[in-house]
């Protein structure tokens, strides 16, 4: 027998009561109904799906598209005694048998898994054998070609229409274009869905865009106004490493994230932030989707992101607990030829793209008509150096590969070390005795590779680690010693990047049949750093119903606390502020930074004012770049 909703509701999660659409959507899907939920982030979706399939029999299949979600999504729901499977990769073929048998049998009520997943046949010889009350696509705009998170394997989501024909599916999003909502009813092949589409609005959030000259500066200033969790968003990897660096330096606990760090540093630096023990994250755009962390209190963008629907996600990572936060973006009127330059100029052509393929197979030496099964470790700055390639456009083009499954790019930092002991028995043994200090370490490296001394060996650095007690870096300096003395024969090899190819190499033939697909998504960039340079230098319209608007949304109530809407409430001082700046002068002279606290001017008036005292030459700028009155 079902039960209601909202018992379930209260016993699992503790809740009275549903929020927005919920408690109809939830309806919906319990009535057979195919759905697509449009939720802003924060909005609950998961109880979307969680809360019908706990109430019927049978197991609900979700598709998810990163592993930290869904090991997230997991945790919690063990946590609330609920049964769930995740099927992420690295599953051994024996273990992945036992999963699904449990899933057949062992009365599991949600499992777990990623598009590509989805894509193996023994994943969808036993789905038909499970008995499935629900089928959930989360992020589901990832099938979109023009979202902006396009996941080639997404397409292949409507096979579980096909093997589930009569369940009922559940597409949900946080960010969505009319263009994009209509690509996920189409490739999902969802029968009459209901729409449900709850107010993207997140009016406890204070959207600001900060013209300034000196970011650095207003970064520091607002990490001081703002004291709890942050996120600082950057275009580049080390860019990522400079800020959290900038911040440490000036009092803020900060660390930085990208794709390229290791996944052991990531799982570190996450629970730091996520415990409280770092203030503030700085990172690329790899950081985010699928962290459950409430309080955060500030987002700044450092450089303006590609899109609208890039900012609004990162954004709407502020006060999910909903409670007052500010999202930022810190800009010059340089960052904004910077966000052409970077995201425009470097738009790869179909001409561009066919001589990345055929330099890629060069590369690695497959011939015309040969196909690879094995994944490739690729060492991508080593590659555009080779061919003279511009790593931003390369970039581009390789993601277009992997859109269109010519080929599979996953952001893996991957360290592969290789070693041969070469000298002779005696040899080892007479360095043993003249090197007593690392002699523990060699032994112990010699007893866990047996035919070390045959063969160059691949060892495990981690390990060596927890055997010896030595960190990793202590353990390759003195591999590196060795080889110097000439006892080992020793490779340290890294790569950020590892690439599956996917199809055999027909060079131009391969890329012909989405060429036209390339020229329109370039057009569509286009279009996407337009919509969000006019939000940067938007000087007039609330930036809530600037984003709602462009989401397809017709908001008309003004949120009263936006840089827009806030400009024309600042009191005028009766004195004008360059009668004001030659007072606090004749004190002493003085740095603009110094001038905007004592004043309480926005930063722009301040340095038009000072400017125009400049030009009419009644202050002047000293040796050390402060202002003073002319003398």
């Amino acid at each position: 027998m079902q039960k209601e909703a909202t018992v379930i509701l209260k016993e699992f999660w503790g809740y009275d009561d549903f929020r927005g659409s919920q408690k109809s959507i939830i309806d919906a899907i319990i009535a057979g109904n195919d759905v697509l939920a449009l939720m802003p982030t924060g909005g609950g979706k998961s109880l979307c799906y969680q809360v019908p399939a706990m109430t019927m029999d049978g197991l609900c299949i979700v598709v998810s598209p990163l592993v930290a979600l869904i090991q997230d999504q997991v945790k919690q729901l063990k946590a609330r005694g609920i049964k769930a499977i995740a099927l992420t990769g690295g599953i051994p073929f024996e273990e992945l048998n036992d999963l699904l048998d449990n899933c057949l049998f062992g009365n599991y009520k949600f499992l777990y898994l990623s598009p590509e997943r989805l894509q193996q046949s023994i994943i969808q010889e036993r789905i038909q054998e499970m008995n499935v009350n629900l089928i959930a696509i989360d992020e589901a705009h990832c099938i979109s070609q023009w979202g902006n998170d396009f996941r080639p394997a997404y397409l292949d989501c409507s096979i579980l229409k096909e093997l589930k024909p009569d369940t009922p599916t559940i597409a949900l999003t946080a960010t969505a274009t009319p263009q994009v909502v209509d690509d996920i009813i189409q490739n999902l092949k969802l029968d009459s869905a209901a729409i449900f589409k709850d107010s993207f609005s997140r009016s406890n959030i204070v959207f600001k865009v900060k013209r300034t000259e000196d970011k650095l500066y207003q970064l520091k200033k607002y990490m001081g106004k703002f004291p709890g969790s942050s996120i600082v968003y950057v275009r580049s990897r080390k860019m990522t490493q400079q800020l959290s660096e900038f911040l440490n330096r000036n009092g803020v606990k900060a660390a930085f994230f990208h794709g390229g760090i290791t996944k052991t540093e990531k799982e570190e630096k996450l629970n730091l932030w996520l415990e409280g023990k770092l203030n503030t994250m700085v990172a690329t755009n790899a950081f985010g989707m699928g962290v459950d962390k409430p309080d955060v209190r500030l987002v700044v963008h450092y450089q303006i992101p590609d899109s609208l629907e890039s900012y609004f996600q990162e954004a709407g990572r502020a006060g999910r607990d909903g409670k007052p936060s500010t999202a930022i973006i810190l800009t010059t009127l340089e960052d904004q030829e910077r966000a052409k330059q970077q995201f425009l100029s470097n738009l790869p052509d179909v001409a561009f793209v066919k001589n990345v393929y055929s330099k890629l197979n060069n590369y690695f030496q497959i011939s015309y008509g040969e196909s690879l099964e094995e994944p490739l470790e690729f060492r991508f700055n080593k590659f555009c150096k080779r061919y003279d390639l511009n790593p931003n456009t390369t970039y581009n083009a390789l993601k277009i590969l992997d859109q269109n499954s010519v080929l599979s790019l996953s952001e893996n930092f991957k360290e592969k070390t290789l070693l041969q002991f070469v000298a002779s028995k005696a040899g080892i043994f007479s360095y043993l005795d003249k090197n007593r200090t690392s002699a523990t370490i060699i032994q112990t490296i010699l007893r866990t590779y047996g035919g070390i001394t045959e063969y160059e060996t691949k060892i495990n650095l981690h390990l060596l680690s927890k055997k010896t007690g030595k960190n990793e870096k202590a353990l390759k300096k003195l591999l590196k010693q060795l080889q110097d003395d000439g006892i080992v024969k020793y490779q340290n090899n890294t790569s950020d990047l590892e690439i599956n190819f996917l199809v055999p190499r027909e060079d131009d033939h391969t890329i012909n049949p989405f060429a036209k697909k390339i020229r329109e998504l370039n057009a569509v960039k286009q279009g996407n750093m337009e919509a969000m340079l006019g939000y940067v230098q938007n000087k007039k319209i609330c930036r809530s119903i600037y984003l709602l608007k462009y989401f397809g949304e017709n908001a008309k109530e003004k949120c009263g606390t936006c840089d827009i809407c806030t400009k024309g409430n600042k009191l005028k001082s009766p004195v004008k502020l360059e009668e004001r700046i030659l007072a606090l002068l004749n004190l002493g002279p003085s740095t603009s930074r110094k001038l905007e606290k004592a004043t309480g001017a926005n930063e722009k008036d301040l340095l038009q004012a000072l400017q125009g005292l400049l030009e009419d030459e009644m202050i002047v700028l000293n040796h050390i770049n402060e202002y003073a009155i002319r003398e």
